[in-house]
C-alpha cells in the first residue's frame, strides 16, 4: 500500500507548499533535515513555491534560508506578515491601546514572559530577562524596558512564554475568554500563547500571498504538526502533518507524511516533484 502523502491524486497541480517550521520541518534540535536545499532548487525549478509559515518574524526567516530567500515566499508572524521575492505584499498592525492592554494583563498575572513582536525586533519587561534565551532563538534584537506603558511601537504578534509549559490551559481558561472576542488567539505549542488581530492567521497569509501570486487555493498545500497550522490545513487545497503531530490535528488535515525528525517535508517534496514529472 502506498504511504499514506502519496494517496493525494493531485499532487502534480501543487503550485504553493506552506510548511510550519519547528516540529514539521525542522528537526527536534531545531536543524535542517539534510538535502533541504537542493530540494528547494528542484521545486523553484518545476514552478512550486516554497513557503516557510512561521510565527517566527521575517527577518529571522529570511536569514536562515539565507541564499535562497529571494526564491520564497514568507508567511510570517502567523500571518501577520507575508513577503515574495524579499519584499513584503502584506502587513498587519495591532492598535497600540489593545497590545498595552494584553500585556499589562499577562505581566500582572506573572505566570508567563510577555514578548510584543515589532517586525525585526522585540520588547520585553527587564523582569524577564532569564527567558531571553528562549526569545533570542526567534529574535536576535531584543529590547528590555521597565514597563509596556512605555512602548509606542508598531507590532503585529504577541507572544506569551510559559516556563512551565502550561500554555494550553492558560489560553483555554485565561486568555481566550478574556481577549478572544477582539484578537485571534492560538497555542504554538505548549509553551506559547500567541495573538494577532482578528482574520489574522497562517491561513489569510497563505491565502494573501496566493492572491499576489495568482495561484488557486485549490493548489496550494500546507504541512504542520499544531494548533496555530489549523487556519492554513483548513484553507488549502492539499493538507498535510506530520506523524509526530498532536493527536487533535487530525481532523484537519487530509493526508500524513512522516516525521519532522524522519524528514517528512523532504519525503512530500520529493513526492510532488515525482509527480510533476509524471505529468508532464
Amino acid at each position: 500500500m502506498l504511504p499514506d502523502y502519496l494517496q493525494d491524486p493531485r499532487l502534480a497541480d501543487i503550485r504553493l507548499l506552506a510548511v510550519d517550521m519547528d516540529k514539521t520541518l525542522l528537526t527536534d534540535d531545531r536543524g535542517f533535515p539534510e538535502g533541504l536545499f537542493e530540494r528547494l532548487d528542484a521545486l523553484y525549478e518545476a514552478g512550486v513555491v516554497f513557503c516557510p509559515a512561521s510565527g517566527r518574524p521575517a527577518p529571522k526567516l529570511q536569514e536562515m534560508f539565507s541564499g535562497h530567500a529571494h526564491k520564497l515566499a514568507f508567511c510570517s508572524d502567523n500571518g501577520a506578515c507575508a513577503l515574495w521575492h524579499d519584499e513584503y505584499v502584506f502587513r498587519d498592525l495591532l492598535d497600540h491601546d489593545l497590545y498595552r492592554e494584553v500585556l499589562n494583563f499577562a505581566a500582572q498575572r506573572g505566570d508567563c514572559a510577555c514578548v510584543l513582536c515589532a517586525f525585526n525586533h522585540v520588547y520585553m519587561l527587564k523582569r524577564d530577562r532569564e527567558y531571553a534565551g528562549e526569545v533570542g532563538v526567534y529574535y536576535e534584537d531584543i529590547i528590555f524596558v521597565d514597563s509596556f506603558d512605555e512602548v509606542d511601537a508598531d507590532a503585529n504578534k504577541i507572544s506569551l512564554f510559559f516556563p512551565e509549559w502550561d500554555a494550553e490551559p492558560a489560553y483555554a481558561d485565561v486568555y481566550g475568554p478574556t481577549f478572544g472576542d477582539r484578537l485571534y488567539i492560538t497555542n504554538a505549542g505548549r509553551e506559547w500563547i500567541d495573538f494577532m488581530n482578528l482574520g489574522v492567521d497562517k491561513g489569510s497569509g497563505v491565502a494573501h500571498l496566493c492572491t499576489q501570486l495568482g495561484i488557486d487555493e485549490a493548489d496550494a498545500a500546507a504541512a504542520g504538526d499544531t494548533y496555530n497550522d489549523i487556519p492554513m490545513l483548513e484553507r488549502v487545497g492539499h493538507s498535510f502533518i506530520v506523524a509526530n503531530a498532536e493527536a487533535h490535528m487530525e481532523e484537519h488535515a487530509s493526508w500524513r507524511v512522516p516525521s519532522n525528525n524522519d524528514a517528512g517535508v523532504l519525503a512530500l517534496i520529493d513526492a510532488i516533484l515525482a509527480a510533476k514529472k509524471a505529468s508532464a
